[in-house]
């Protein structure tokens, strides 16, 4: 054998324990999601032990028991792992589009943006309406979509394109902005209003039925799959914009997408779940430090991290002060707050 194929024959080799090492922890993660679900069935004011719940689900509970895991439970364990594994992936596409590991949607004004069309929505008709849970996504999607329509026009320059430091301090400061109108706004509601806009704030999972499981379940299956998609584009932006296209990537077109996408997922989990920060870091900067950067590998196991992380959340929350609730998000920022904190220390 000579030197080439010996070489030839080491890269297939590492290629292969690479790939047995991927889907390993690809399945420890969904390993970890699958008993996060199954501890937060059996957590909660009314305690369940895993057989009781095992019956339930067979079909053997008391009405009572399958109020409480089917009609309050399960929804919201769902809408948790949606949720989670959704901002996840959209802080995935905004690191890779930006070639920023430490940019999310929160960061960059997204979620901001889309909590304040929630608000004016609540302000002027309220959350009670069955209409409410379909039209809150689409609000939400609008108002993450004008703020990103002006970060996107205030960072680009057509002689630069689109500079990740400058998108970064653009969306910095709109989010800054869209947050003292927000706060403007919720001084100014009623008691019932702003108990509510304070809940969902921090970061409550408020939606708790089947129909906001309705609502979002058809955006992350049709996201989901498109992202997944758009892999081997999310490691051509990351070397850089001359290499994206000299690898034939049309770079400003495909961020626009990649960017729509981003901002699609983070909206229609923010109107569901309310301003869970953190997730869109931690998730794909854990995952990246798992499996590598490569987006075929880091975007599912991303999803997989996030989901894990907001059902955790979601369970401690509803444990820690019974029979009252955390906020998730409180439950996240107390994970997310030390952890950036280090990675901007450790960066510089």
């Amino acid at each position: 054998m000579n030197r080439q194929e010996s070489w030839q024959a080491q890269g297939e080799e590492y290629r292969r324990k690479r790939a047995v090492r991927h889907a390993a922890i690809a399945a420890v993660c969904a390993a970890l999601l699958l008993a996060s679900l199954l501890i937060s069935m059996n957590t909660g004011y009314t305690r369940l032990t895993p057989l009781d719940t095992l019956r339930i689900l067979l079909g053997g509970g008391t009405d009572s028991e399958e109020l409480i895991l089917f009609e309050f439970r399960l929804p919201r364990i769902v809408i948790s792992a949606l949720v989670g594994a959704g901002l996840a992936l959209s802080g995935c596409l905004i690191q890779g589009v930006s070639r920023n590991a430490l940019a999310d949607p929160g960061l960059l004004g997204i979620s901001a943006g889309a909590g304040l069309m929630v608000i004016l929505y609540v302000m002027l008709l309220g959350t009670q309406s069955f209409l409410s849970i379909f039209t809150m996504p689409f609000l939400a999607l609008a108002g993450a979509g004008i703020t990103a329509v002006v970060i996107y026009a205030l960072a680009f320059r057509r002689e630069e394109g689109l500079a990740p430091l400058r998108l970064i301090l653009t969306g910095i400061a709109v989010q800054a902005g869209l947050s003292a109108l927000t706060t403007f706004l919720v001084v100014r509601m009623d008691e019932t209003q702003y108990s509510f806009v304070a809940t969902w704030q921090a970061g409550s999972i408020w939606g708790t039925s089947w129909q906001f499981v309705l609502a979002l379940l058809p955006w992350m299956l049709v996201l989901f799959p498109y992202v997944l998609c758009k892999a081997r584009v999310l490691d051509a932006l990351s070397m850089g914009d001359d290499m994206a296209t000299g690898l034939g990537v049309c770079v400003e077109k495909e961020r626009r997408r990649l960017l729509a996408a981003a901002v699609a997922l983070a909206a229609s989990c923010v109107a569901v779940s309310g301003n869970i920060s953190f997730v869109g870091l931690l998730a794909p900067h854990l995952s990246r430090r798992l499996v590598g950067p490569r987006h075929a590998i880091l975007l599912p196991v991303s999803a997989l991290t996030g989901a894990v992380l907001v059902c955790a959340a979601d369970t401690i929350a509803r444990i820690i002060i019974q029979p009252s609730e955390l906020p998730a998000g409180i439950v996240v920022a107390v994970i997310g707050a030390p952890y950036f904190l280090y990675l901007l220390a450790r960066d510089r």
